[in-house]
């Protein structure tokens, strides 16, 4: 038997665990939100400004003679990191007020300094520079736009099913947010707008396997007019788990792989992407589906409306 048909014959109740799954959610979320407010994230260039300088040595550095090398001639606020090998080093460099030009100064004043420290074996790879201002309005732009996507989801799912399924949906979503961005603050990794991209694509790709269980649930209310709320919700999550697992676990090959050969510049890209498909899968089915039951969806609530013509009696017990 194929494992999919296998999937398909479970008769897992996840409902019977939701109650330990909203605790175990609203604690995390404490954590992740505590974090959040209180310990802030490490936001990237994207976001703060400054110049991202990009060297290459011919011999492995270390990262501690770098930073005391550039400390000693008049960048103590230098941040040094290795960018995919012990031989390439990223140096980031705070905003200036004089703008790029002073900017270009700084970059060729650090690869003078390194190049002799290094005995010339120093190529320059990469000069960024991005402005204060751009990086404040860069970083309000980009919580509006999560912003405006959870909006206009929970329009959509609440004119394409109920509005019970929306606020399910969006909760669902939060979560998922809260929980990638949590992540991000605990462990100070770096934000900026590559993992930005990241969440707003965990937003889609939790609310697709949303609506697959949803329309599930919808179809499956016409069907078993004897079966309960939980027990059609417990079957029509079943049913999909096959697809879910299938989707998740393919979508995450490609992830790891992203995340260990990509190397450092989609690091924070496929990381935030592994997280949320992975919390997805489990908001879809304890956050949005389990809040839809709170609120009270009913039979009545979805099935079609039906046509009564003059004259006609209608027998509407369930």
């Amino acid at each position: 038997m194929a494992p999919a048909q296998i999937l398909k014959e479970l008769d897992i109740d996840f409902m019977s665990k939701r109650y330990i799954a909203a605790v175990l959610s609203a604690v995390v979320l404490l954590i992740c939100l505590a974090s959040m407010l209180f310990r802030g994230f490490e936001f990237g260039l994207d976001f703060t400004g400054g110049t991202v300088i990009e060297l290459g040595y011919q011999e492995p550095v270390e990262i501690a003679e770098v930073t005391g090398t550039l400390a000693d001639n008049g960048f103590p606020d230098a941040i040094v990191q290795y960018f995919g090998s012990s031989t390439d080093i990223l140096i980031r460099l705070p905003p200036v007020e004089e703008g790029e030009a002073a900017s270009a100064q700084r970059s060729d004043e650090v690869l003078r300094i390194l190049g002799e420290a290094a005995a010339g074996d120093v190529e320059l790879r990469r000069v960024e520079f991005v402005g204060p201002q751009v990086g404040e309005q860069l970083r309000e732009q980009g919580g509006l736009a999560v912003l405006f996507a959870l909006i206009g989801i929970l329009i959509y799912v609440a004119v394409r099913f109920e509005w019970r399924f929306a606020l399910g949906a969006v909760a669902a979503l939060v979560h998922d947010v809260l929980f990638t961005l949590g992540i991000f603050s605990i462990f100070l990794i770096e934000f900026d707008l590559t993992v930005l991209a990241a969440v707003l694509a965990v937003i889609g790709y939790s609310l697709n396997d949303t609506i697959v269980i949803f329309d599930r649930i919808r179809e499956n209310f016409r069907k078993m007019r004897k079966g309960s709320v939980i027990e059609i919700c417990n079957r029509s999550i079943n049913q999909t788990l096959s697809r879910t697992i299938i989707t998740s676990g393919t979508t995450l090959l490609v992830l790891l792989a992203l995340y260990f050969l990509g190397g450092a510049a989609i690091e924070g890209f496929s990381l935030a992407l592994i997280i949320g498909v992975l919390v997805g899968t489990y908001s879809t089915i304890y956050i949005a589906t389990a809040m839809a039951v709170w609120l009270g969806i009913s039979k009545q609530d979805l099935l079609p409306t039906p046509v009564v013509k003059e004259g006609e009696v209608v027998d509407d017990r369930p």
